[in-house]
């Protein structure tokens, strides 16, 4: 109990004292609040981008490998280079299903953009893809009612589409999709399922999309000669970098590719993505420590500025206390307080100020922004941090004045 009244007879002098100087206070406590905010302003922004980014990502699959012409991550003078590799078609999907035995679903997949109509009512710029029954798998696109493509469906190139759910919601506000028949870029489509709810990835609306049997899509948009995605679903995450290697192995034969050659396909995963969206996000990060870093430390300099006039202003204070009988611990947990004070209200302004700006950015502008209950540690770490590492020179200082030299100062 003792030790609890004496910290409380130290923050009640730290509090006296601060009210004595009210606008330095102010001043100094501004920097702090200034660097806080900033700090966990971006920290705010930069985790809201990452929950944004692994909700969208996890669209693509854990378990999914993408055999493509073109490799997701690459510069202009590479797609130069790439654009020149043969076409990969639905044979190759067909022979790569046949050979693979690690592949749990393959489907080749085709898209483009088309013009949806049902009777007056009209949609523009939404997704055709064209694919096979294990698109349902690959893509993890499931009917929320009705059914998916099936293996006779593709084979007999029936003219059937399964809808997203917003497709479904604006061509059919008052009636049952299922049955209907939709004009797709000009051709009739019988809707036999409508597919659950995925919302947008990357910008892409995937509930605004329709899917249709390959050899249908090749037929009525001229995709013959277009590159086709291959999409191959494994059993686990675990049994990725197994089937990559397998599939690499298929491609190369069927490709005719010699042991000498480089691979003309790529084979993308969900985690290139996550590769680059880390490189990005650490540009990022650096410059959050360095604006938080230079914005505190120009706070933690006027935290010192302030004590140390302060120590000036309360010279002879300071020797009368010692004359009673204070000793330097006395003086120097006193004037930490003052620090740690300053700092105490400074954080709690600032964090204050970042959880507003970060619902407000949320809440009106396309940016996420995420504040999480680890703010408070942090907020703590930078009172402790900053109150001890700015305010202990000007404490030593106090505590090693002659108590004789102090009375005499005026």
């Amino acid at each position: 109990m003792r030790i609890f009244s004496y910290i409380g007879e130290s923050l009640k002098l730290a509090i006296e004292a601060l009210r004595s100087y009210k606008m330095r206070s102010i001043l100094t406590t501004l920097g702090i609040v200034i660097g806080v905010t900033t700090v966990i302003a971006i920290v705010a922004l930069i985790q809201g981008l990452n929950k944004s980014f692994a909700n969208q990502i996890s669209a693509i699959g854990t378990t999914t490998l993408y055999v493509q012409k073109f490799p997701w991550v690459m510069n202009d003078r590479q797609f130069f280079t790439y654009r020149n590799r043969p076409n990969i078609r639905v044979s190759d999907a067909e022979q790569l299903k046949e050979m693979s035995k690690l592949a749990v679903a393959v489907a080749p997949t085709l898209a483009t953009r088309q013009t949806i109509k049902y009777k007056d009512r009209t949609l523009e710029s939404v997704i055709v893809f064209g694919s096979t029954a294990d698109y349902m798998e690959t893509s993890n696109v499931v009917p929320e009612f009705g059914r998916f493509l099936t293996e006779t469906d593709v084979k007999h190139r029936r003219s059937l589409c399964v809808i997203g759910s917003e497709v479904a919601d604006k061509l059919f506000p008052d009636s049952d999709p299922l049955g209907q028949r939709i004009l797709v870029g000009g051709r009739r489509y019988k809707v036999i399922g409508i597919a659950e709810k995925k919302g947008s990835m990357f910008g892409q609306n995937l509930d605004q999309m329709i899917i249709i049997p390959v050899g249908v899509f090749q037929t009525a948009f001229g995709a013959r000669w277009r590159s086709v995605d291959i999409e191959v679903k494994v059993a686990t995450p675990e049994m990725l970098e197994d089937a990559e290697i397998e599939l690499t192995g298929i491609m190369r034969r069927i490709r005719g590719l010699k042991s000498n050659e480089e691979e003309n396909f790529a084979i993308n995963k969900q985690s290139q993505l996550m590769e680059t969206y880390k490189s990005l996000t650490g540009t990022l990060w650096a410059v959050a420590i360095g604006v938080g870093a230079i914005s505190l430390l120009v706070g933690g300099i006027g935290i010192m500025n302030i004590l140390l006039v302060s120590v000036t202003e309360r010279t002879r204070e300071i020797g009368i206390r010692k004359a009673l009988g204070a000793r330097r611990s006395d003086i120097m947990v006193q004037f930490l307080i003052e620090s740690l004070v300053i700092c105490a209200i400074g954080v709690t302004i600032g964090v204050a100020l970042a959880i507003g700006l970060a619902k407000l950015i949320a809440s009106t502008t396309p940016l996420p922004a995420s504040i999480t209950a680890w703010v408070a540690f942090l907020g703590l770490v930078f009172v402790v941090t900053i109150g001890l590492f700015f305010g202990i020179y000007p404490a030593r200082k106090a505590a090693r004045l002659n108590p004789i030299e102090a009375l005499r100062y005026e």
